[in-house]
């Protein structure tokens, strides 16, 4: 199966349902080398005159190391029907397991940065800001306890939507 490039401004459907309910794949790397993690926070939306994304990623995680050694990631969507393998992909780590051979998910490697052939959405995101959350930055500070208290914070990642493309 194959996918198309579209207009962004045509992409259909509901980005809290899609990030939140469905999740989605963050990855990063090339052909030689990459990871990929399950994210149900984020966000799609307009910044700096771009279409951007905003991604999450713990400080923990592999896949951080993929996303600050390159310029671009992507986000996958696979409109629920993958969600014992994007399940896997958020509780393993890509340093313990090969994600591609547990799963059966299979990357495609034609784009800036890796995604998969099961996806039904591909954004492809070139990164143009990066920060740390950090304490002193909340206002409500009960979200430290409760999001924090292992203090493994969130890198906010701010990529610009370079690509969007579909299964045909």
């Amino acid at each position: 199966m194959s996918f198309k490039e579209i207009d962004i401004k045509n992409l259909d459907g509901n980005f809290f349902n899609k990030i939140g309910k469905e999740w989605m794949l963050i990855t990063a790397g090339n052909e030689q080398s990459f990871n990929t993690m399950t994210a149900s926070w984020g966000g799609i939306g307009v910044l700096w005159g771009s279409n951007v994304s905003f991604a999450f990623i713990r400080q923990s995680r592999y896949t951080l190391e993929f996303v600050d050694k390159n310029e671009y990631y992507t986000l996958s969507f696979f409109g629920g029907d993958k969600m014992k393998e994007l399940s896997f992909c958020g509780t393993n780590s890509g340093r313990d397991v090969d994600k591609v051979k547990e799963t059966g998910l299979m990357p495609v490697f034609n784009e800036n940065a890796p995604y998969f052939e099961q996806a039904q959405l591909v954004l492809v995101c070139r990164k143009k800001y990066q920060q740390t959350i950090t304490p002193d930055s909340f206002i409500d500070k009960s979200l430290i306890d409760r999001w924090y208290s292992d203090n493994d914070w969130h890198e906010i990642f701010v990529g610009e939507i370079v690509k969007a493309i579909v299964k045909e």
